[in-house]
């Protein structure tokens, strides 16, 4: 038997380890190696010949931490033999290895004898064996098997959906599902996601402190009892602790989404699980969004009595198919711009048969929701999808509305270029007074990188802008609705749509030219990311409010039209939160009121006051 001699300078670069029997911890800290690692540690499923690793003189050495695949380690590379294969009988012997990869004891006296052969074992990393797909079940994940270029309808989203790829192919509607009560008067992606949702919506609790405080307040009385409140907005881990509250505080509640990208399953689950009847999932259609709304309405031995919407498609169905349901309806709370605008159609119209409560234009709503929660989410948003550096970058934010200002304030801090466009020469020269330059689309469209659109109108960006754009650009839209960016125009044979990830479409002109689609057009913060919890503490707090005040009002003080939200009650909210940040309101003297004119309690602005 011939033996392999092996240099010096070859032996240094395989320095030699004796290795004991370690658990996987103690590997871990030992080899450098991560425990996903460790524990992938398994022969590979008819990978390679066992029988001719590389010789230790040819072997690479390991790659560092920025080594791009896991395929440039030979299948040696990976080798940890047992313990009893590296351990020296013997202190005279000295190790060698065969031409063939097995080791060899050579004695003092020259003899060679074969050590035993040890188990090859090769490091499996998931990019090379699909390993996460071994991950838990509860963990969001994406079937192998289905595409990423699939149809724009897809659900799954980075942002968390504890979604068990095995259900992946069916649709709720097509599922037979009971919560641990027995009931199945709800139709959710996946019940037994309920554990997770319940730990996001106890989360959310804790940024949360004037619905909490409402909850307290209601134990000894119900301010809605006797109230069906059937409700459509985004359900997230927010929408459930107002759905809570509701419920705490004597309501009924019957709930769908308004958005068929914002719904966060396991949060849905958990609500299904709690006794709430909901119909929603992330990644509905159409048709599937019309249908949840009709499950909502459409009970027998339900009659809703209060509306609580956002974007007004709620309103619009009642209206279409069972109008005769407004006879015992009390009121209808509204939250976005879109579905405000639809009521005051209604009202102009001489169409709107119920009291209807505006809370989008309500203070607490407008210049915190608006404002503050859009300069954060713009930024989430965007790098959840795209990764992207915002330095340097230039932007045109469409419309300069409480929306606009917050995403032009955020992207401005991060070293964007910003341009704006307005119609309102007030809110024009409000951008021009913070530093940003007013323009017409037409004449930024073939140089920004990004544009971004804030008014609640139709067809701001155009087939025509979206011709014009330069390769790459990013388009999105931030406001409620998805008429803003007329998407339906770039549905046409020539251009190829390609699903890039989750909520990402590359749209592909025939000469090769791409732009960047988020959630088809859709609000690119609820669809693609989240939103800070303390913003839509407020937002939510005013809604239930705006639900009480129109539940109990005595007949005739609210008439068929459209009011916002009492100054007193914009005041409660607001108070309601600043213990969170260890405020502390001044008073009033007696005679400072009488100067003022004001009631030492409030309101402390006329009505026409503009913040």
């Amino acid at each position: 038997m011939s033996v392999q001699v092996v240099s010096a300078a070859a032996a240094a670069k395989v320095p030699e380890v004796e290795l004991k029997d370690l658990s996987p911890s103690e590997a871990e800290s030992q080899l450098g190696l991560s425990t996903a690692a460790v524990g992938a540690m398994a022969p590979p499923a008819g990978g390679g010949d066992p029988e001719a690793p590389a010789p230790a003189a040819e072997r690479p050495p390991a790659p560092g931490p920025g080594s791009g695949s896991a395929a440039a380690l030979s299948p040696a590379a990976g080798k940890v033999p047992q313990a009893s294969a590296m351990k020296r009988s013997d202190p005279h012997h000295q190790h060698q290895r065969h031409r063939d990869g097995g080791e060899a004891l050579v004695s003092p006296d020259g003899t060679v004898t074969e050590a035993p052969r040890t188990v090859k074992k090769q490091i499996q990393f998931a990019d090379q064996k699909q390993e996460f797909n071994k991950r838990p079940t509860k963990i969001g994940r994406r079937s192998l098997s289905r595409s990423i270029s699939q149809s724009s309808t897809d659900s799954y989203s980075s942002a968390a959906s504890y979604t068990d790829s095995s259900d992946d192919e069916t649709s709720p509607r097509d599922k037979q599902q009971k919560n641990s009560k027995g009931s199945s008067d709800f139709c959710v992606k996946n019940i037994k996601q309920a554990e997770f949702g319940r730990r996001e919506i106890e989360i959310a609790e804790q940024e949360m402190p004037a619905l909490m405080a409402l909850r307290k307040r209601a134990q000894g009385e119900k301010p809605l009892a006797g109230a069906k409140i059937v409700g459509c907005t985004h359900i997230t881990a927010q929408t459930a602790v107002l759905m809570e509250t509701l419920g705490a505080l004597g309501a009924q509640c019957r709930w769908a989404a308004c958005n068929i990208y914002s719904t966060l399953n396991e949060v849905a689950a958990a609500l299904a699980e709690s006794g709430f009847p909901v119909f929603a999932w992330k990644g509905e259609s159409e048709d599937d969004f019309w249908w949840c709304i009709d499950r909502c309405v459409n009970v027998e031995g339900w009659q809703p009595n209060m509306i609580l919407d956002d974007g007004g498609d709620l309103t619009h169905w009642i209206y279409k198919k069972y109008p005769n349901m407004f006879k015992k309806i009390k009121g209808i709370v509204e939250e976005s711009v879109t579905g405000v605008h639809r009521l005051y159609q209604l009202s102009k119209a001489g169409k709107l048969c119920v009291p209807a409560m505006n809370v989008n234009d309500s203070v607490t709503k407008q210049k915190f929701d608006n404002l503050y929660c859009c300069r954060e989410s713009i930024l989430d948003g965007l790098k959840r999808t795209t990764d992207m550096m915002f330095g340097g970058k230039q932007v045109v934010v469409c419309g300069y509305g409480e929306v606009g200002k917050g995403c032009c304030a955020a992207l401005k801090a991060m070293g964007s270029i910003v341009y704006v466009t307005e119609i309102d020469p007030i809110c024009a020269l409000q951008a021009c007074m913070d530093g940003f330059r007013l323009v017409k689309l037409n004449e930024v469209i073939r140089q920004v990188d990004i544009v971004i659109t804030c008014t609640g109108n139709k067809n701001v960006v155009t087939r025509e802008h979206l011709d014009r754009m330069k390769n790459s650009c990013i388009v999105c839209n931030m406001g409620h609705s998805n008429t803003e960016i007329d998407v339906a125009s770039l549905r046409t044979p020539e251009l190829t749509w390609e699903r890039v990830r989750s909520q990402v479409d590359h749209v592909i002109w025939p000469d090769g030219k791409r732009i960047v689609l988020l959630a088809e057009g859709r609000l690119l913060n609820l669809s693609c990311s989240t939103v800070p919890t303390f913003v839509l503490s407020i937002t939510a707090t005013t809604q239930a409010l705006a639900l009480i005040e129109l539940y109990n009002a005595p007949e005739g003080r609210y008439k068929q039209d459209v009011y916002l939200l009492p100054k007193k009650m914009d005041e409660y909210v607001a108070s309601l939160h600043l213990p969170t940040f260890d405020a502390h309101l001044t008073e009033l003297t007696d005679e400072q009121a009488k100067y003022l004119g004001l009631n030492k309690n409030g309101p402390f602005k006329p009505n026409y006051y503009r913040y």
